[in-house]
């Protein structure tokens, strides 16, 4: 069972036990568009669909590149499985908002 966790888990650079990281650019700027998607709404109903969609598409654009690079470079398998599961619910969130539409 500890060589299972130690696989899983440790960063394969320091050693160090590796679940979760200080944020990085593209996570960043992921809750920054939706923080100020959702402020705005609540804030300013009426402002154009345009201004929402724009920061829907970069939320989702920034997280499916921080999603991604995880795949690629995360410093252990955990951090990679983490990255697959959110791009696979990127990918589901948005096929279910497509389904019923012409």
């Amino acid at each position: 069972m500890r060589r299972a966790f130690d696989w899983f888990f440790r960063d394969r650079t320091t050693g160090a036990v590796v679940i979760g990281q200080w944020p990085n650019w593209p996570l960043w700027i992921f809750a920054a568009a939706s923080a100020l998607e959702w402020l705005l709404e609540a804030a300013m109903p009426g402002l154009p669909v345009p201004v929402f969609a724009g920061l829907r598409v970069l939320a989702l654009v920034s997280l499916t590149i921080w999603a991604l690079d995880e795949i690629v470079r995360g410093v252990n398998p955990w951090r990679r499985c983490l990255g697959g599961a959110v791009l696979i619910g990127i990918v589901v969130s948005l096929g279910l908002s497509g389904l019923g539409r012409p």
